[in-house]
């Protein structure tokens, strides 16, 4: 329990001191997020997110997505998966106009999952083929992200608060400047229900030339879309 309450305190000192600073220092970029995945069959879910980046809170776009993907458990917690994205990318040139990009991204991935007592450890490798307009450009990126979700809850207890630590690095295959950018997410999750959840966090994202920061609002639901037997 002590061990819990001492995790919850980082946290949240790390999700208050990362919103303080990149509002200081990044003015006020912010990431609304919403996370659907739904059971199809027992071996094989679907997942669909939309997602939100701005500069300015809400009111200075930076990004819009829209994502969804199939994946199948071949073997226990081994989870290859394919599927697409659609985004809407916004930036500032030097003399600060707004630049507008469109970009289509098939991936492919696979997912292994384990725990360590009631602590799940997700390790996912992303192959990304993305296609950008405005000027048109052809890219292949690589992606590994390794997720910790931590329970606060003793065993046996209802589940209302968890922990989130992540940690995804990219890189790109055809360039002469492999490395793309390494993004660390700190957070904290509220069970609203069985199948739903609220997900605050702090996200730092470090490029070549510049680092950002994210103030993160998310929420999620789980569904079972599996045919009920008779």
């Amino acid at each position: 329990m002590k061990l819990n309450i001492q995790l919850t305190l980082i946290l949240s000192f790390c999700l208050i001191n990362g919103l303080l600073y990149s509002q200081s220092k990044d003015n006020y970029n912010m990431w609304f997020q919403y996370l659907m995945s739904a059971k199809i069959t027992d071996k094989s879910t679907l997942t669909a997110l939309t997602q939100y980046r701005s500069f300015d809170l809400a009111y200075d776009t930076r990004l819009f997505l829209v994502n969804a993907y199939v994946d199948y458990e071949v073997v226990e917690n081994i989870k290859p998966a394919a599927g697409a994205m659609f985004l809407i990318l916004e930036s500032y040139n030097v003399d600060d106009s707004k630049k507008i990009r469109y970009e289509k991204r098939p991936f492919q991935q696979v997912t292994a999952d384990y725990y360590i007592g009631r602590t799940s450890i997700s390790n996912r490798l992303r192959v990304e083929e993305r296609f950008i307009s405005n000027p048109d450009e052809f890219e292949v990126r690589i992606r590994y992200l390794i997720s910790v979700r931590i329970p606060f809850n003793k065993k046996g207890e209802k589940e209302k608060l968890y922990g989130i630590l992540k940690n995804e690095i990219r890189m790109n295959v055809d360039k002469l400047e492999p490395f793309d950018s390494n993004r660390i997410t700190a957070g904290l999750g509220i069970k609203l229900g069985k199948n739903s959840a609220l997900e605050l966090a702090f996200i730092n994202q470090l490029e070549t030339k510049k680092t950002s920061n994210y103030g993160f609002i998310g929420f999620r639901n789980n569904f079972d879309w599996r045919k009920k037997k008779q």
